[in-house]
């Protein structure tokens, strides 16, 4: 999304109100301009976007030192990412058991529990519990469920005002936006962008102006003190859970800022929503998984607020919210945990350090990807979650360096599970129908082969037997050398981004001949394609 230059906001008394309101909707229509476009064509746009690549790139780089300041010590690192990805993988090894262990002790402690198949079911339990208590005013705390589910979009069209109250989230929405980033949503707009975002659409609880200004403090106090009057008044709370203890039936969540808990405490009612990997066994594997996502995510030792929410006010209790509801969401997460190899997608603690150490996510930001999960960890997700054919393209926005791998404190496997979406993007083959491949195809990811076109499958197929058979390996090599000059020099997507190499003069059994070492060489190799995959020898190359 093209940034608004601000130079004609120096004087800004000379400024009306209804300027900066165009200015504001001029941003809101270029972003939704954005978001109708393909992937290949928001990421040109963004690296097209000098502004807002230095923006990203700067955010990225300082959150890439302030978590490595929180780890100086490497050893120590490892150890204790050694245990997180225990307790994660703790999780998905025991999880159907884990999560009846929680629903049994939520239950026993007054929280009622609602289980959501998809987005749709997600939505519409919401709203019902919603409805039966006669909410129309919702403040929300941050929650990427419910980003990924559309929540606010559901309830607006219902006729329920739900206003999200984590700072970043909420300038956001002012604009009309979706988040760029998991954990600050709005990395994406510069001071100025929120000031005039602030003073052209925020209004106080007398529905006065907000007035312009560009001090940080100041934009904070503004927007806390509108928010502030929101939590007094607010039928009902909708939070995010970082993790659900299910020996305990404690709900816990991360937050810095405040709002989750007035959230959930200050209105009358209380719903937490979060995907169904968020469980862990019991609270001894808590301080771990905490120490990782709050250094990995923000560099800082501990946040503000840690929240324990084990049930609804009691009667000897003066405040807290009279009912608990936890909606554990699957969409799509069951499908992952059945499959062998992306199975480890579920360990992610949300932290978003990958992002912050992907160069590709650096230089085109969060909104190319466009989807609630950007960077590595939304390559892998989102292709899950809303299916390959949607968003499969995607998946060519990594270089596959392995920063992401290397930088995620749960040791997910990211490049090992971006090649094997590739890998399921192309792949339609089942050999033979057996209970394992019945059982591959069953849990194979939404569109699996979906990206698979006929050029491509024939050119592979065409190298394929060019290898596979010595006098059609000699003419293709032939014909490559002597045209070598006739080539093209765009090769499809490939040559996109890369310059198209150029072949050889001579092919290496040329060379080799020429220089009397043609014997040198091992036998040429063929694959009997009726046998099993053993090699066997040829001396057709000697001919």
């Amino acid at each position: 999304m093209n940034q608004i230059p601000v130079a004609d906001l120096s004087a800004v008394n000379e400024v009306s109100r209804e300027e900066l309101a165009n200015l504001v909707n001029r941003e809101e229509h270029e972003f939704a301009d954005m978001q109708q476009r393909h992937f290949k064509a928001r990421a040109k746009m963004s690296l097209e976007n000098e502004a807002l690549r230095a923006s990203f790139l700067g955010a990225s780089n300082f959150l890439v030192g302030k978590r490595k300041a929180m780890f100086p010590d490497a050893a120590e690192l490892e150890a204790l990412r050694d245990r997180g990805e225990a307790v994660r993988q703790n999780t998905l090894n025991n999880l159907p058991d884990l999560l009846e262990t929680l629903e049994k002790n939520l239950t026993a402690n007054g929280i009622q529990v609602h289980w959501a198949e998809d987005a749709d079911e997600a939505c519409s339990m919401i709203y019902q519990i919603l409805a039966d208590n006669n909410a129309k005013t919702v403040v929300k705390g941050k929650s990427m469920v419910t980003e990924e589910i559309e929540l606010n979009h559901f309830l607006e069209d219902k006729g329920i005002e739900c206003l999200e109250s984590d700072m970043g989230e909420y300038l956001v929405q002012l604009a009309k936006e979706t988040p760029s980033h998991i954990i600050m949503p709005a990395i994406h707009k510069n001071k100025q962008q929120i000031a005039r975002l602030m003073h052209a659409r925020a209004e106080t609880s007398d529905g006065s102006d907000v007035p312009y200004t560009e001090d940080v403090d100041e934009l904070i106090g503004n927007a806390r003190a509108i928010l502030r009057d929101k939590f007094m008044t607010a039928d009902a709370g909708i939070s995010g859970v970082n993790m659900a203890v299910a020996n305990s039936g404690t709900l816990c969540l991360v937050e810095n800022e405040g709002n989750g808990r007035m959230t959930t405490t200050a209105p009358k009612l209380h719903i937490a929503v979060t995907g169904i990997e968020k469980v862990v066994e019991d609270f001894s594997q808590v301080p771990d998984v905490a120490k990782l996502l709050t250094r990995s995510a923000t560099g800082q030792k501990i946040t503000t607020y840690f929240n324990m929410i084990s049930g609804p006010k009691k009667p000897e209790e003066k405040d807290g919210p009279e009912q608990v509801h936890l909606v554990l969401v699957d969409n799509g997460r069951s499908r992952i945990f059945n499959h062998e190899t992306l199975k480890p997608t579920l360990q992610c603690i949300r932290c978003g350090a990958c992002m912050n150490h992907c160069p590709v996510y650096a230089r085109i930001g969060g909104h190319a990807y466009g989807s609630t999960y950007p960077g590595p960890i939304g390559q892998v997700v989102t292709p899950q979650i809303g299916g390959i054919e949607k968003h499969g393209d995607m998946l060519s926005a990594c270089s596959l360096n392995g920063a992401c791998g290397e930088a995620c404190p749960v040791r997910i496997p990211l490049p090992k599970l971006i090649r094997e979406l590739r890998s399921e993007a192309v792949n339609t083959d089942v050999n033979h129908v057996t209970a394992e491949s019945i059982r591959t195809v069953f849990n194979a990811v939404k569109g699996r082969g979906s990206k698979r076109t006929l050029g491509e499958s024939l050119i592979w197929q065409g190298w394929s037997l060019a290898h596979k058979v010595p006098f059609l390996y000699r003419m293709m090599t032939t014909v490559i050398t002597r045209g070598r000059k006739l080539m093209p020099n765009k090769l499809g997507p490939w040559t996109d981004s890369r310059s198209m190499p150029q072949a050889a003069a001579k092919s290496l059994h040329e060379m080799a001949k020429q220089r009397g070492l043609a014997d040198r060489l091992p036998p040429q190799t063929t694959v009997d394609s009726s046998s099993d995959d053993s090699p066997r020898d040829t001396q057709e190359h000697k001919s």
